[in-house]
């Protein structure tokens, strides 16, 4: 049994996929965070956008 234990604690052969794994994860991460700032700016500008295009529809209407 302490063979076993010893063997599987020295055994190193999936480090590199759970180390790729890890880096594609903080990746990921990184990646949404930026898209949630730039979706927040782009529908703060669309915003802008349609109450400008209603305030230039009151004023031709009105």
């Amino acid at each position: 049994m302490k063979r076993l234990i010893t063997a599987l604690i020295r055994d190193d052969r999936g480090t590199s996929a759970v180390e790729m794994g890890l880096i594609c994860a903080l990746i990921v991460l990184a990646m949404l965070t930026a898209l949630q700032g730039f979706a927040n700016e782009t529908q703060n500008t669309w915003n802008i956008v349609a109450s400008s295009s209603s305030a230039a529809n009151a004023s031709v209407a009105g």
